[in-house]
């Protein structure tokens, strides 16, 4: 019997063999050997207790900075999708944000509510889940600096809960353990005008708006930034921007508007994606001797 045939029973969404591309920017990858969307944490809760331990869990957000390969995920994918998860509140100079609230929601919520800090969200087309998982940030700004703790279930489906220490950020990555699906973060931030806020929220926008290709099906800053370098430079000067990259018929591209995106620009695959990303970092490896390292996670089997 295969262990698809005898999974808990749940309150919430469980398919079985869903394609992932749709959950993606990009629109790519296989299908997920089981996709399962909790109701709640309490149900969340309850399906990994009950979950044979063997299984592999891999947890996903909305998908703006994450390549499914074309072979699709082993075990179960968690995805933690609708209102439940995203919920945002505010309280004094705190905000409370749900895993699967978009990180613009909470940036717009903290504008409401006169908190300062947050802004910087608005330009971060992910959820709180993967802002806590990789310290995301941008213009000078970063998760560590305004988070205050987080809470989230392991494996095991325990409760875990931690505070900004225990992270151990650094630039894009985090110390805390792995298997941790995030449930909900506590930010502090500090009290400002609402409508000031918001006037930097609307600038970062705009700003994001003329240099990202957002409109396009793209997974975000594709390479963090090596030290004492800009990403976007490495790939521009060593010939990359806007240049086409077929491999297995299909096609992948840095984008023309900022050189650190890939684009799908049509029919791409995740493969197609994956090679243009591998072949410009041997590329500017040769060129230059800096080594570009992942910022978009890559899941599953080729």
């Amino acid at each position: 019997m295969a262990w698809t045939d005898n999974l808990p029973a749940v309150r919430g969404k469980l398919l079985l063999n869903e394609p992932l591309g749709p959950y993606t920017w990009f629109r790519v990858g296989g299908a997920a050997d089981a996709l399962f969307i909790p109701a709640d944490a309490e149900d969340l809760a309850a399906f990994l207790k009950a979950l044979p331990e063997d299984v592999p869990v891999t947890a996903i957000g909305v998908g703006s900075n994450l390549i499914v390969r074309d072979g699709g995920v082993e075990g179960v994918v968690i995805r933690l999708a609708g209102r439940v998860w995203g919920q945002v509140t505010t309280e004094g100079d705190t905000v409370t944000a749900g895993a699967g609230a978009l990180d613009s929601m909470v940036a717009r919520a903290s504008a409401k509510a006169g908190i300062a800090g947050l802004e910087f969200y608005a330009g971060i087309p992910g959820s709180i889940g993967g802002a806590l998982t990789m310290n995301a940030g941008c213009y000078g700004a970063e998760t560590k600096d305004v988070l205050v703790s987080a809470w989230g279930l392991n494996r095991r489906g325990e409760r875990v809960e931690l505070a900004l220490a225990d992270f151990g950020y650094t630039y894009r990555h985090s110390n805390a353990p792995a298997d941790i699906i995030w449930i909900e973060a506590t930010y502090r931030g500090t009290p400002d005008a609402p409508e000031a806020v918001a006037a930097r929220i609307s600038e970062i926008t705009e700003r994001r708006e003329k240099t990202q290709p957002i409109r396009e099906k793209t997974g975000g800053s594709t390479f963090k930034n090596p030290e004492g370098h800009s990403s976007w430079k490495l790939v521009d000067e060593a010939g990359w921007r806007g240049k086409l990259h077929a491999v297995t018929g299909g096609g992948a591209k840095f984008s023309e508007l900022h050189s650190n995106f890939m684009i799908n620009p049509g029919e791409a695959t995740a493969a197609d994606i994956e090679a243009l990303g591998e072949a410009v970092r041997a590329d500017v490896l040769a060129k230059t001797g800096v080594q570009l390292n992942w910022e978009i996670r890559r899941i599953g089997r080729k």
